[in-house]
């Protein structure tokens, strides 16, 4: 396996940092990207430089400002001079009655889930497409076509944003040379930290409504719902795994989806259905090149 130089954003926890971390054993410089790393992630970005035997490297970038993204991949430009693959797996989530949540904390979770992986493009790609190479993985969610239970709308709704512009971008950069793969987790109710820290409704008086009303007790429901049909032995290092594996594939040879789905919601197969019905267009069209990353001198 070649050594490849690797973004990764929200780095500091969860998928993220078990990801970074599984990469950066496998031989490749990984620049772990996450927030305030001078502050509360001061601990987390020690500890990962600190890895024995692996090239690591924390960095700051924090996906909701422009000026950060564009400062830390000059950065790594100027100390690597290439990144071959971009990991998009920044996100945040958000549990609760919809409407519960102002509009602004829907904004906010598509600016962190959705706006924020165009700002690291718009930084990113410039360089990959000079180089005619390169690869983007995005973490998406079995939710956008598996599945679904309530009271995660707007992190849902936010995903399925996420995971619609990975495919526009696959299309549209498939003529430059560079790849598309969407890792599909389903969920993992342990090991990620998920509930623990998501965003609560803003509106307390909307909330109290659903809480003392027919939806008494519903959020704890789902939750016990949630973690009754994952395995005991669902493992998010699973994950960062099969990301490992397809960075280490050959040009032309990776999976446009990965699914890592331990409960098993129908999304493998719901996804199948979307994705040819969309290829079948391109080639109605006479556009079905866009289907495979070109292969260029």
């Amino acid at each position: 396996m070649s050594n490849k130089i690797i973004l990764i954003t929200g780095a500091s926890s969860g998928f993220g940092r078990l990801t970074a971390e599984a990469l950066a054993r496998a031989g490749h410089t990984v620049y772990a990207s996450m927030r305030d790393i001078a502050g509360r992630n001061a601990a987390n970005a020690a500890e990962m430089a600190a890895i024995e035997g692996s090239d690591l490297r924390p960095i700051e970038l924090d996906v909701q400002s422009e000026a950060s993204v564009e400062a830390a991949v000059a950065r790594i430009i100027a100390a690597s001079g290439r990144i071959d693959v971009l990991v998009h797996n920044a996100g945040h989530m958000m549990f609760g009655p919809a409407e519960s949540f102002t509009p602004e904390q829907f904004a906010q979770q598509y600016d962190v889930n959705v706006l924020g992986t165009q700002r690291v493009n718009r930084a990113v790609l410039l360089h990959m497409r000079a180089a005619r190479r390169g690869l983007l993985m995005w973490i998406s969610s079995s939710s956008s076509a598996g599945g679904t239970p309530p009271y995660l709308a707007p992190y849902f709704a936010a995903k399925a944003a996420m995971d619609a512009l990975a495919v526009q971008y696959a299309r549209e950069l498939a003529r430059w040379g560079i790849e598309t793969t969407i890792v599909v987790p389903g969920a993992f109710t342990r090991g990620t930290n998920h509930f623990a820290h998501s965003g609560r409704p803003a509106d307390t008086e909307r909330l109290n409504a659903y809480e003392t009303g027919p939806y008494k007790g519903f959020g704890e429901q789902i939750q016990e719902a949630f973690a009754a049909i994952v395995p005991d032995d669902a493992d998010p290092a699973d994950v960062a795994e099969r990301i490992v594996e397809a960075a280490g594939m050959d040009f032309g040879t990776r999976p446009f989806r990965i699914h890592v789905d331990p409960s098993q919601d129908g999304a493998d197969v719901g996804f199948t259905v979307l994705d040819r019905l969309r290829a079948e267009m391109l080639h109605r069209v006479g556009m079905s090149d866009l289907l495979h990353p070109a292969r260029l001198a």
